[in-house]
């Protein structure tokens, strides 16, 4: 699950960033609302989660920007705001879910596993099966273990088979980001995986649905 976080305070943005990734979601940051509109035009979310008390433009302004955009990626809000015209406005903007600050982040990840993942909802291509919650991966039965950056680039294809992903998008998660790099990298995931992966001239990489 790739994840979008808009919070202005530094600290708890980057100690909520680490503890959501080590329970194995990725997570894009934003500091402030302006920054939520760069990054979604250049990629997928699969959950929203909002503060809405932060500069350029509120957390309630941002999700009704992306609603009027046909942007329904499910949102939760954290927030210190705590009354009841607050909660709901956020709710008739389409926001799904309140966590109120301070709060306990397993919390927050107990509240996403439970409403937006099941474990069972395996990725099956070819002979692989892959749990995109737990980024277990098993070929012909076995686990296989990746690095980190093959790890991302493979759930980036995997979550996405048959449509293109921008070679942008991709070459973030590298260590030292460039073109060759990139090849390199897709190459190897693709030999030892026996992965059908495309690439679009000038657009980024495909794994073709079998």
């Amino acid at each position: 699950m790739k994840i979008l976080l808009l919070e202005d305070d530094k600290i708890l943005c980057e100690s909520l960033q680490e503890y959501l990734e080590s329970e194995g979601f990725l997570v894009d940051v934003a500091y402030d609302g302006e920054e939520v509109y760069d990054l979604t035009f250049e990629n997928r979310y699969d959950l929203y989660i909002f503060d809405i008390n932060v500069p350029k433009q509120n957390g309630f302004d941002v999700l009704k920007a992306l609603k009027d955009a046909d942007d329904n990626t499910p949102t939760i809000y954290i927030t210190a705001l705590t009354d009841i015209n607050s909660i709901s406005k956020g709710f008739a903007l389409g926001a799904e879910d309140y966590v109120k600050k301070p709060f306990d982040p397993q919390e927050l990840v107990i509240r996403i596993k439970s409403k937006y993942l099941k474990n069972d909802e395996f990725i099956y291509y070819k002979d692989i099966i892959y749990n995109p919650l737990t980024k277990e991966l098993k070929k012909d039965g076995k686990t296989i273990g990746l690095g980190e950056v093959q790890k991302a680039l493979f759930y980036e294809l995997i979550t996405n088979i048959d449509k293109i992903v921008n070679s942008y998008t991709l070459i973030d998660f590298l260590e030292h980001p460039n073109a060759n790099a990139l090849r390199v990298n897709l190459a190897k995931l693709k030999s030892k995986l026996d992965l059908d992966i495309k690439n679009i001239r000038g657009q980024g990489y495909m794994l073709e649905k079998i």
